[in-house]
């Protein structure tokens, strides 16, 4: 009665069957009882998907296969497949190799081109210094040229007989009247004893007393120009003496056929007759 109603539950519930449940025996006792049972427990965890290894279990696999030289394809999303095969690796050590290598031409042509700009600096600075030294040596030739040049000049520069407002003019060349014939020379008064002056660079050929020119001076210039200074009270210089412009070479006085103390100068190119003073002087830069 039991085991029908049982059977009639049972068959109300549907023909679902019911779960298996695995089993294990724990005893037995004999005698056709029945056998005490209890759900079995898997050992070991495992893997989420059926059929794939586990992670750890897959990298050391893949790592194998790359010693090996084998391929491996991974795949994610449907996206296209990395290989990470041996040419692969061997593909990427070769970019990575070039591209260091192209680095190191890089900055090796940097450091060459630094190397030749800095020795094009330095060729270019000794250049320079050479077009200094080569500069400096010619101006310093041209300083001794201009300066030989400038001595030549002072030696021919001609100068005032007197100096500056010691004196006035009171005979001119070429006039008649205290004098047998024509003035020879231009005639500066000035007090007894003012100093008379080298009017140009020559050399002393002659001092003495000379009838009516009284104590007289003779200088004879580079182009043989005789300058006579007459109506001297003193000398200066001696014969054969050097003198340059503006040296003084004796004083103002009233020797010889004078009418009162003063220079008489005289100007004879070539040591022959005498030219008019004062236009001289004046083509030499001096105005009396």
């Amino acid at each position: 009665m039991g085991n029908h109603r049982a059977g009639k539950r049972e068959r109300s519930r549907g023909s679902r069957p019911s779960p298996v449940v695995p089993t294990t025996t724990l005893g037995y006792t004999g005698g056709g009882k029945r056998r005490a049972t209890k759900p079995v427990h898997a050992g070991s965890r495992k893997g989420l998907v059926p059929g794939l290894a586990s992670v750890p279990t897959a990298v050391g696999a893949a790592a194998l296969l790359l010693a090996a030289g084998g391929a491996v394809t991974l795949s994610q999303n449907g996206s296209a497949p990395v290989d990470f095969s041996q040419a692969s690796v061997r593909a990427a050590s070769s970019d990575i190799s070039a591209a260091l290598a192209n680095r190191q031409q890089a900055v090796s042509r940097d450091s060459r081109r630094q190397a030749l700009a800095d020795a094009a600096d330095a060729e270019l600075q000794d250049a320079a210094d050479a077009q200094l030294v080569e500069r400096d040596a010619r101006v310093q030739k041209l300083a001794l040229s201009a300066q030989s040049w400038a001595d030549e000049l002072a030696k021919n520069l001609w100068a005032s007989p007197l100096p500056p407002g010691t004196y006035r003019l009171t005979a001119r060349f070429g006039q008649f009247g205290l004098w047998a014939s024509s003035h020879t020379g231009l005639d500066f008064a000035a007090p007894h004893g003012t100093p008379i002056l080298a009017i140009a660079a020559g050399v002393v050929t002659e001092t003495g007393m000379d009838g009516a020119y009284g104590n007289k001076t003779v200088v004879t210039l580079e182009d043989g120009t005789e300058i006579w200074y007459a109506h001297q009270s003193s000398y200066g210089v001696s014969v054969g003496d050097t003198v340059v412009p503006g040296q003084q070479i004796g004083t103002v006085g009233n020797t010889g056929r004078s009418t009162g103390p003063h220079l008489h100068l005289e100007v004879r190119p070539g040591a022959g007759d005498p030219v008019d003073p004062y236009s001289a002087l004046l083509v030499h830069g001096v105005t009396p």
